[in-house]
């Protein structure tokens, strides 16, 4: 009887690959005042769709957008968010 040794396999999760279901397939517009305060406090933020939901990733450059929310706002008047 022999015994052999299997090369080492590193089994942990790549940092750069999502590895959770939670990965939302859209992201929406909100309040520039209500991400943070979702994201630090766990609060719901209401999207200018109408959607409710907590703040847990940020978009990145490219990433698909709401229809509905886009329409909106590309029909908002230019200006600062005030609140």
């Amino acid at each position: 009887m022999s015994t052999t040794t299997l090369p080492e396999v590193d089994t942990r999760p790549d940092p750069t690959e999502s590895t959770t279901d939670d990965a939302p397939d859209k992201f929406h517009y909100v309040k520039k005042s209500k991400i943070t305060e979702s994201a630090v406090l766990g609060n719901m933020v209401v999207a200018l769709c109408g959607e409710t939901f907590p703040v847990t990733k940020s978009a990145k450059p490219g990433s698909p957008v709401c229809p509905q929310c886009k329409e909106i706002f590309e029909g908002l008047p230019k200006g600062g968010d005030d609140s």
